[in-house]
């Protein structure tokens, strides 16, 4: 038996989002990436004595979003407090949270897990924070660097029960829950940028057994890749441990990219480390069904429910569905297609595969993409009705879209892509592609059915490539079975 078949993964993971708001959690200091260190501060974010933080109404309607996104019970009296510990990149010398009321409790993050099943990861709770500064290590050889720009911004963070039981599953979870926050647009998402973070807490167990085994948290993982490749390090190492017969230490380890292992931070703190108490300088938010209602009616379409709607009403397959809504405005592109063309399939290709291939290569986002979803309807019309290729459309007329404000007909027309669908003509070319090889007409008639694509070659070939390949084909098999 394989030492690690033995046992399995107990994994929670802890993921902090922060919120795509203008302005920071409880001060007006503008919440931005990428500015000058230490430019985005005040005497609020900063905790000047004689200051009072006010609540900013946005984080809390995100939360919401959030909350009814997951099937979360979301609280109706919503209490603050103060976390307390020292950093060099904490001015304030603690953080403001939740800790006994967070906004959220229960709901679910659906996934799929090694067997491709349909599984559920509990979610034990989303409270409301606020993030600390940044310490930066590697701009000078002797000091660490802070830039406070970063202190105060507003981050959800979604705490899962301990129910994921491999890095994979742990990686779906976390492609779940971006794909899920960029969609009710409240963070972008950017695990590069830090401004979705995640902490994983990994122990392993005999399988079977009912006692979880020793916790430990992993952090510094800025990729869903990182967060995989931390969970298989660390599932390992814990093995090993045990199987030596040593204690796996209950600490904070942190993720080393450049080899692919953790080291040790520190012990892990206890909840009472934190001397958590309630926050004197702001009220409690009290929010209401009506609110929630509110906030409801706003959301999008989720990828869950474009996933049924795509596969379900508009019959495509599970592939295509996941391909389309990996970006919430990809989806809504296509959807804007399907609104004037009912060819579901042939736009799911068109977009997952010209449109997307473009986007990719020239390195833009849908948004910049300058042929309309109502053009690419028309593209989709002539192949319908038999006036071009499926090929010529992609990889011909769809080039030129790109440059030109003419429809699809106009520049297949001025080009002469217009396929020849005139029975007559077409009639001609298949003779005298059959005429050219009468050894091979005797090996299809024996048998040799494939030989029918070199037939339609020799017609494509003859036509100029304009012969239509479905009534060609009929006319060549009609000809060849004579």
């Amino acid at each position: 038996m394989i030492i690690s078949d033995k046992y399995e993964a107990v994994i929670g993971l802890e993921v902090h989002a922060q919120l795509l708001t203008n302005s920071k959690a409880y001060s007006s200091d503008e919440n931005i990436y990428g500015a000058t260190p230490n430019t985005k501060t005040s005497p609020i974010t900063l905790g000047h004595p004689g200051t009072l933080p006010v609540s900013n109404s946005k984080v809390i309607e995100y939360a919401v979003k959030m909350g009814i996104a997951v099937n979360s019970n979301i609280r109706e009296r919503n209490e603050y407090a103060r976390k307390n510990y020292f950093y060099a990149d904490l001015p304030k010398g603690y953080q403001i949270t939740q800790d006994t009321t967070p906004i959220c409790n229960g709901g679910f993050i659906e996934i799929k897990d090694e067997n491709e099943k349909e599984k559920q990861i509990e979610i034990t709770r989303i409270h409301m924070e606020e993030d600390a500064g940044k310490s930066i290590h590697d701009l000078d050889p002797f000091n660490t660097l802070v830039d406070l720009n970063r202190a105060g911004v507003p981050l959800i963070e979604i705490v899962s029960e301990p129910e994921i039981r491999s890095s994979e599953e742990a990686y779906r979870y976390i492609q779940e829950v971006r794909k899920l926050v960029r969609y009710i647009g409240i963070c972008d998402g950017n695990m590069e940028e830090g401004s979705l973070r995640c902490d994983a807490n990994v122990s392993v167990r005999i399988k079977g057994a009912d006692k979880f085994g020793t916790k430990v948290e992993v952090k510094n993982m800025n990729s869903s890749s990182n967060v995989k490749k931390a969970i298989e390090f660390e599932i390992k190492r814990q093995i090993q441990l045990i199987e030596k017969g040593e204690e796996v230490v209950h600490e904070t380890r942190s993720f080393n990219a450049a080899n692919g292992g953790t080291i040790s931070m520190r012990h892990k703190e206890e909840a009472n480390d934190y001397r958590y108490f309630p926050e004197p300088d702001l009220q409690p938010v009290i929010i209401t069904q009506e609110y929630i209602e509110k906030i409801r009616k706003t959301l999008p379409l989720l990828p869950k429910e474009l996933f049924i709607k795509f596969t379900k009403e508009f019959k495509l397959s599970d592939y295509d569905a996941n391909i389309l809504i990996e970006e919430k405005e990809i989806a809504l592109y296509f959807l804007e297609v399907t609104q004037h063309n009912k060819n579901y399939k042939t736009a799911a290709n068109i977009v997952n595969g010209a449109i997307k291939s473009y986007l990719n290569e020239f390195a833009i986002h849908i948004s910049d993409f300058t042929i309309s979803p109502k053009r690419i309807a028309s593209l989709i019309i002539l192949i319908d009705e038999g006036k071009v290729s499926n090929s010529v459309a992609t990889s011909k007329i769809f080039t030129e879209m790109i440059n030109s404000g003419d429809s699809p007909e106009d520049i297949a027309k001025n080009n002469n892509w217009i396929q020849d669908s005139n029975t007559d003509s077409l009639s001609e070319f298949v003779k005298q592609a059959i005429a050219k090889y009468p050894e091979k007409v005797e090996e299809y008639k024996s048998g040799k059915k494939g030989l029918i694509g070199l037939f339609m070659g020799e017609v494509m070939k003859l036509s100029g490539g304009k012969a239509d390949p479905k009534l060609a084909n009929q006319l060549v098999r009609k000809e060849l079975e004579k």
